[in-house]
């Protein structure tokens, strides 16, 4: 069953469209990569997704729901829902261990000793037990991104976008991210990526989807996008 429909999706700026009738499906546990140029609405259709940007004209689906409805409440579909931006916004006046509970204990009412307890939990997976009492300026970029992603997931999302999360970072440190990404993919946490990483979108993605001036130029299987481009627009976006 799907879990993410996106049907005829439009978004514009004034005069300009960023995005032009997009059309995706997202089952469970599916892993599709968004690639392309910069400007090419990866962004904003993941921004869509969460609401954060309002469609001018089609529609998206959530389990079955509607939520680009205008009777809907995007705070409550917004607690299904977990985005990692590039730019880590960690709360710089708060611990790594209070920056990940902030949303399970305000938002989804979690007492906060299980909050901390889920939270400790997953920063010893993830190999940052014992950064829980850090504060984010003392952190690397890496393990800023780590501690960003560990926070989407303390609200048990249905569906994990990421935006672009390794592009703020030094070259060495981006397989930190990476990697993080990859045991997400093993437990079957849905996610979104836009990216610009060529070699892990091949690696990761059950699905990649080349957008270019707003539109879902193709999409499909790894080896299909990479290996045997059908259209003109992805073969030169991948080889020049």
């Amino acid at each position: 069953m799907a879990l993410l429909t996106i049907d005829g999706v439009w978004k514009r700026y004034q005069d300009h469209s960023v995005l032009r009738g997009v059309d995706l499906t997202v089952s469970s546990h599916e892993v599709v990569c968004l690639i392309g140029a910069s400007g090419s609405g990866k962004s904003t259709l993941l921004r869509c997704v969460n609401l954060l940007e309002t469609v001018d004209d089609g529609a998206i689906h959530l389990d079955g729901q509607e939520i680009t409805d205008v009777r809907a409440d995007p705070d409550d579909i917004r607690k299904r829902i977990g985005i990692v931006f590039q730019a880590y916004n960690l709360f710089p006046h708060m611990t790594v261990l209070d920056n990940i509970t902030l949303a399970p204990r305000k938002v989804h009412g979690v007492r906060r000793a299980e909050a901390e307890s889920q939270a400790r939990d997953i920063l010893t997976r993830f190999g940052l037990a014992d950064k829980a009492a850090t504060y984010p300026d003392r952190l690397s970029g890496g393990q800023q991104q780590r501690v960003a992603i560990i926070r989407a997931l303390a609200t048990h999302p249905r569906l994990l976008l990421l935006d672009e999360v390794t592009s703020a970072l030094d070259p060495t440190l981006v397989n930190e991210v990476l990697g993080i990404i990859r045991e997400l993919k093993q437990t079957g946490m849905t996610m979104i990526l836009a990216t610009h990483e060529m070699t892990f979108a091949r690696d990761i993605a059950d699905t990649i989807c080349f957008l270019d001036q707003g539109t879902l130029v193709e999409h499909g299987p790894p080896a299909q996008i990479f290996d045997a481009p059908q259209n003109p627009r992805t073969r030169e976006f991948l080889y020049g």
